[in-house]
């Protein structure tokens, strides 16, 4: 699932989990990679949020709001959500066949799935440069 995923996107994914386990989570979802993206701050993602008048400190704390935090617990692994399945799906589309999936596909594939709370929380900090649904190649 992600052997096409550049070395900045592997990056993502590793800090999602990280969030993931930071908050006490046995699951990966998309808020998680929304974190990850916002930490990682790659500059095709910074133009990006930038574009859109995101800033990352507002989706931290909307987030981490929106998320709380769980139960201590035993690491025996982290699920990844259907709903990350999807944004991969959409960021491997985006990406196009002959690319590797950077974290501006995965990104633009949280927007354009816009039923999650990560998008939910990308449209409420958004300023009105533009419209949140729009994706970038």
């Amino acid at each position: 699932m992600f052997t096409r995923f550049s070395p900045a996107a592997k990056r993502v994914l590793r800090l999602a989990e990280q969030e993931c386990r930071n908050l006490n989570h046995y699951y990966v979802g998309v808020e998680h990679l929304l974190l990850a993206l916002c930490e990682e701050r790659d500059a095709a993602t910074a133009a990006y949020l930038a574009q859109r008048g995101v800033h990352c400190d507002e989706v931290h704390l909307e987030l981490r709001r929106a998320l709380g935090t769980g139960e201590d617990r035993l690491w025996d692994g982290i699920l990844v959500t259907p709903r990350v399945r999807n944004v991969i799906g959409l960021a491997d589309a985006a990406a196009g066949s002959d690319n590797p999936i950077e974290p501006v596909h995965l990104l633009a594939a949280i927007v354009a799935e816009h039923e999650s709370l990560a998008a939910e929380i990308l449209k409420r900090v958004e300023g009105n440069n533009g419209d949140s649904r729009q994706v970038a190649g």
